[in-house]
């Protein structure tokens, strides 16, 4: 039936950390769960989603911080979810993440710890970089991807973040 909104399932998208974790990652930052903002495109041609600053952010040349974001993400099995550098962060700073660039796997929504998205952010400029509360701190953006002719993949389920599948 047109318009019908029977049998709607998520696709992907984005969502706020249950109050629960948010009290446990955000403990001694004073951030209220209410001002969370979930990211979103700046243009309508965007590709990226931008990521809010949590807190207020001062980073002097070489500094570095790791920071809570309260959100999550789900989408397709086929699909990743890449945290980049915002372009604008590039040309006023030298902002980067410190891994470069980071990979939330479809299957990171099912971790322990609700699949909370966390960046580490780096000034690697000459002079202070300042992001206020509620700015974009990085951009993120979905992709597909492919598979090996073979890939035969049987082993766990994903439980954890960052270096979480390191053997």
């Amino acid at each position: 039936m047109k318009g019908s909104f029977i049998n709607m399932k998520k696709i992907r998208g984005f969502e706020k950390i249950s109050k629960e974790q948010f009290e446990k990652d955000f403990e001694g930052l004073k951030v209220n769960y209410k001002d969370i903002k979930l990211p979103k495109r700046s243009t309508a041609k965007s590709a990226g989603y931008d990521c809010f600053a949590p807190i207020d952010i001062i980073l002097q040349s070489g500094e570095e911080i790791k920071l809570p974001t309260g959100i999550r993400s789900y989408m397709l099995d086929d699909e990743v979810l890449f945290a980049l550098p915002r372009s604008g962060h590039g040309f006023k700073y030298y902002l980067r993440l410190a891994n470069t660039e980071g990979v939330i796997d479809a299957d990171y929504y099912e971790s322990d710890n609700e699949g909370h998205i966390f960046v580490k952010l780096r000034n690697e400029g000459k002079k202070a970089l300042e992001i206020n509360k509620g700015q974009g701190m990085c951009q993120l953006i979905f992709q597909k991807y492919l598979l090996a002719d073979g890939d035969d993949f049987t082993g766990e389920q994903r439980n954890g973040g960052f270096g979480s599948t390191d053997k």
